[in-house]
């Protein structure tokens, strides 16, 4: 019998009010827009288990190509329940980690579209500088810049 084998992590999805203020919170970051569009049909509530679901979707994609973000706005059903602003330690997914080059430049570009830190940036032995930071409709994400 076979066993199943690890490919790779295609995507992480992330639900939003708006995409238009995710993409550009995310492009920021440095990720690109790969595309945009509408997922809908039974298909896509049997994947789901949200039967006739329509969710507008971006799908964003780091430099290398390796690593992408699903930003869904869900048209139908509604949202249910809104985890945004839960504490770092509270159970569940906590956040992407983004390794940048310039951490102090990059948090500068950031606040000016809003986004704050969790906490500050600080200094992890000579490996990295790391913060965490508060963006686009609250999504928390960290960034580490390598010494």
């Amino acid at each position: 019998m076979a066993t199943s084998e690890l490919l790779r992590m295609d995507n992480m999805g992330i639900v939003v009010e708006s995409l238009d203020k995710a993409i550009a919170f995310f492009t920021e970051i440095g990720l690109k827009l790969e595309g945009r569009m509408v997922v809908e049909g039974e298909w896509a509530g049997r994947i789901t288990g949200l039967p006739d679901q329509r969710v507008e979707i971006a799908m964003m994609v780091t430099p290398d190509g390796h690593s992408r973000i699903e930003l869904s706005r869900f048209l139908d059903p509604g949202v249910v329940e809104d985890h945004r602003n839960a504490p770092v330690n509270a159970l569940g997914y906590l956040r992407a980690m983004f390794a940048v080059t310039n951490i102090d430049e990059l948090v500068e570009r950031l606040q000016k579209q809003g986004a704050t830190l969790v906490g500050e940036i600080v200094q992890y032995e000579n490996a990295y500088r790391l913060c965490y930071i508060r963006g686009a409709e609250g999504l928390l994400v960290g960034l580490a810049q390598p010494l």
